[in-house]
Parts: structure tokens; C-alpha cells; sequence
């Protein structure tokens, strides 16, 4: 199993900046991809962005440009998302994610409790 640990989330108002950061430890061999999905009220759950140990990043359109992933160099178990210039639309509970993979084969993905972020207006 691979626990995961976000902080970071709160109330900011709009334009503002906020960093997420989520650390996994448990069983961490393997590790792959990690990121941040989000879910509003009354919508569904929506990937933000992603990461994979390789570094390479993934987006939704509506993020590109604001929002920023990245990974800790040294031990590649700790995902944070840079988020500038926040609108209203981005409030919503973020929850990350990290799958594990090996040699292809994929062996599960975990889920964060979920951090709150409001952006007021």
C-alpha cells in the first residue's frame, strides 16, 4: 500500500497563489506517475495535472499556463503543484494521486483524502 499525504490547500482569493505538496511512503517501489485530480460541486472528478517519474508533465487546458507540477529531485516521492493566478472556477477538493508501475505492468493507483482549495472573488 502507498499512503499519501497532502497539505497546502486553504482560502485564497482570486489571482492569488497557492502550493500544494503531497509526500507517499508506504510501498513506494515502483512509483510512477503522480499528480492532482479535482472535483467541484456537482461535477466530476478532473485530472489537473500529472507527472511521471521521468519528469514528464501532463495538463488540462484549463490550467496550462497557471499551474505547475513538479517532483522532488532527490527522493521522486513528494509531487507539489505550483497554482498562480487562481480563479473562482478552481475551487474544489484536490486529490493526488500516485500509480505504481513495473515493467509495464500497471499495479495500482492511490488516492489522497483531499485538500480543499477555495478562491474567492
Amino acid at each position: 500500500q502507498v499512503q499519501l499525504e497532502e497539505s497546502g490547500g486553504g482560502l485564497v482569493q482570486a489571482g492569488g497563489s497557492l502550493r500544494l505538496s503531497c509526500a507517499a511512503s508506504g510501498s513506494i517501489l515502483f512509483l510512477n506517475a503522480m499528480g492532482w485530480y479535482r472535483q467541484a460541486p456537482g461535477k466530476q472528478r478532473e485530472l489537473v495535472a500529472a507527472i511521471t517519474s521521468g519528469g514528464s508533465t501532463n495538463y488540462a487546458d484549463s490550467v496550462k499556463g497557471r499551474f505547475t507540477i513538479s517532483r522532488d529531485n532527490a527522493t521522486r516521492n513528494t509531487v507539489y503543484l505550483q497554482m498562480n493566478s487562481l480563479k473562482a472556477e478552481d475551487t474544489a477538493v484536490y486529490y493526488c494521486f500516485a500509480d505504481r508501475t513495473n515493467r509495464g505492468t500497471f499495479l495500482g493507483r492511490y488516492w489522497g483524502q483531499g485538500t480543499q482549495l477555495t478562491v474567492s472573488s
